[in-house]
C-alpha cells in the first residue's frame, strides 16, 4: 500500500507532468482515450471474471450494465471533444464595444476520482473518461471493497497511461484519508451520503471543488392508471439488478390503494420468472458485496411482512428478492437507504399523499413514477424534486450520454455524462478581447453630468 510520501509525490509528479501541457492538445486527449479503450478491451474477460468474484455478477449483467455502458460513454465522448474543447464565441455587451467575446474551457488540473464498489468498472472508468477528456490527470481510487476488480482496473489503466498522466491507489480507509489530505484541484466522489460530507470537509481545507454522487431512498410511484404488468416488471428488473446494490435502485414502492394486490401479484409473478422458483440457487443471481452488509440487510426483513422472498444464505452472502407488504414510514426499512434486494410497499390513497410523503423526506437521487395520466405526470415533474428519473421505467435514464446525471441536495451535488463529464472537469473562462484602435473616453473620469447622461443612454 502507498505511503502518503508516495500518495505526495505522485501528486507533484502529475502536477509536474500537466504544466508541461502534454495533456492539453485535443488530440494527445483522443489518443488517451483511444489507448484506455484497447486497454478495456484487452482485459474484458479478467473484468468479467473479477466482477463474477466480487460481486457474483454474471457475464450477461456486468456486460450489459458495466462494459458496455462504459464504452459507450467512451466513444461517444471521443467523437465530440473535439468540438466541445473549442473556444466558443459569444454576444459582446454594449459596454464592452468594440470587443470579442468567448468562453475556453480549460481543465482544472490534477483531479481524484474515488469510486464506489457497487459497479466498479463503470463507475471508475466514466469520470476518469470525462477527467482525461477534458485534459486533466487523474489520480483514481477504488473501492477497498470490490479488490478484484480494483486490481485488474489498476492493470489495465497502468497500460493505457503512465503514471504522471493518470494512476490507481488501491488500498482502504487510511489511504483515502491520506489521498483526502492533498490539495487535488477537483474530486469526483461516488458512494454513501456520510463519506460524501467527509469528502466535502476535506475538500473544504484547500477549497477544493467537488462533484459529490451520492443516493437516498428513490420511490416508485404507481397509480391506477399505469399499465401493472410492464409496471411490475420494469420494478423487479430495477430494483434487483445486482441484488439491489444499484444507486439509483427503486428504494421503496407507493401504490395506489385501488390495485395494491393486483400489483403485488404481478410482482410476484415478474421475480419468479426473471429469477426461478428458488433464486437462492440461480447462477445468474448475484451476492451481496460482504458480511456487514449482508447483516445490515438481514436485519431490515421483517418475517411477518413478506410477500415474496426472505430467503438468506449467509456463507455465500446471498438474500432473496424479498417484498414487504404492510410497511409504515416507521419501519426499519424505511429509515434509511436499503441498497439491497428489499422492496417495501405502502399504500396510498391519493396523488397528494403520494406527493406529500415524498416531499416531507430528504430529495431522491432518482423516482419513477408509473402513470398513463399526463396530468399525473405534470404534476410530479413540477411539484417534486429529485435528481434524474423515469416515466414508466427505472434505471435506464443513467444509460444515456445526451442526459446528465446526478443529484441534488442531500443526493448529491453536480453532474456529468456525456459533455457535462467534461464540463465538470472543466472550467469555463470568460475573455475579453478588445480593440486598441477605438477607445471610448465615456468609462474614464472624471465623470461629468454629460457623460451620466450619455451612460444612462446607452446602457439601458
Amino acid at each position: 500500500m502507498p505511503t502518503e510520501q508516495a500518495i505526495q509525490a505522485l501528486l507533484e509528479q502529475q502536477r509536474a507532468h500537466f504544466f508541461s501541457g502534454r495533456t492539453l492538445p485535443v488530440q494527445a486527449r483522443i489518443q488517451a482515450l483511444d489507448r484506455l479503450e484497447q486497454a478495456i478491451l484487452d482485459h474484458e474477460e479478467d473484468l468479467y471474471q473479477a466482477l463474477q468474484a466480487d460481486l457474483g455478477k454474471s457475464r450477461m449483467e456486468a456486460f450489459l450494465c458495466e462494459i458496455s455502458l462504459t464504452l459507450s460513454e467512451l466513444r461517444y465522448v471521443r467523437r465530440h471533444v473535439r468540438r466541445w474543447a473549442r473556444k466558443k464565441p459569444v454576444l459582446p455587451s454594449l459596454a464592452q464595444f468594440p470587443g470579442r467575446c468567448s468562453v475556453l474551457a480549460e481543465p482544472y488540473g490534477v483531479v481524484l476520482i474515488l469510486s464506489p464498489w457497487n459497479y466498479p468498472v463503470l463507475l471508475t472508468l466514466e469520470p476518469l473518461i470525462g477527467a482525461i477528456a477534458a485534459g486533466n490527470c487523474a489520480v483514481v481510487k477504488p473501492s477497498a471493497y470490490s479488490p478484484n476488480t480494483s486490481a485488474v482496473l489498476a492493470a489495465l489503466i497502468g497500460e493505457a497511461f503512465p503514471p504522471e498522466h493518470a494512476a490507481v491507489v488501491e488500498g482502504g480507509r487510511q489511504e483515502n484519508q491520506s489521498l483526502l489530505s492533498q490539495p487535488f484541484d477537483y474530486i469526483f466522489f461516488t458512494g454513501s451520503v456520510a463519506v460524501g460530507r467527509e469528502v466535502m470537509t476535506k475538500a473544504a481545507a484547500h477549497l477544493t471543488p467537488v462533484t459529490l454522487e451520492l443516493g437516498g431512498k428513490s420511490p416508485c410511484m404507481v397509480d391506477e392508471t399505469a399499465d401493472l404488468t410492464v409496471a411490475a416488471r420494469r420494478i423487479v428488473f430495477g430494483k434487483f439488478l445486482n441484488c439491489g446494490q444499484t444507486c439509483v435502485a427503486p428504494d421503496y414502492v407507493l401504490v395506489s390503494q385501488s390495485v395494491k394486490e393486483k400489483f403485488l401479484s404481478e410482482i410476484v409473478c415478474e421475480i419468479g420468472r426473471m429469477y426461478g422458483p428458488d433464486p437462492l440457487q440461480n447462477l445468474g443471481y448475484g451476492k451481496i458485496i460482504n458480511q456487514k452488509h449482508f447483516m445490515r440487510l438481514a436485519s431490515l426483513l421483517d418475517r411477518e411482512k413478506v410477500v415474496v422472498g426472505g430467503g438468506c444464505d449467509p456463507e455465500r452472502l446471498r438474500i432473496a428478492p424479498t417484498v414487504l407488504d404492510g410497511v409504515s414510514p416507521e419501519d426499519p426499512v424505511m429509515q434509511e437507504e436499503i441498497f439491497g434486494p428489499i422492496l417495501p410497499v405502502l399504500t396510498v390513497d391519493s396523488l397528494d399523499q403520494a406527493i406529500a410523503f415524498v416531499r416531507a423526506r430528504p430529495r431522491p437521487l432518482a423516482l419513477y413514477l408509473f402513470t398513463s395520466d399526463r396530468t399525473v405526470e405534470r404534476r410530479v415533474f413540477r411539484e417534486l424534486s429529485f435528481g434524474g428519473g423515469c416515466v414508466n421505467d427505472t434505471i435506464l435514464h443513467l444509460a444515456s450520454s445526451r442526459l446528465p446525471f446526478g443529484g441534488v441536495e442531500n443526493s448529491g451535488m453536480g453532474a456529468y455524462h456525456g459533455k457535462r463529464s467534461f464540463l465538470t472537469f472543466s472550467h469555463e473562462k470568460g475573455i475579453l478581447k478588445t480593440s486598441t484602435r477605438l477607445d471610448m473616453p465615456l468609462r474614464y473620469p472624471p465623470y461629468t453630468p454629460q457623460k451620466e447622461r450619455w451612460a444612462r443612454r446607452i446602457l439601458k
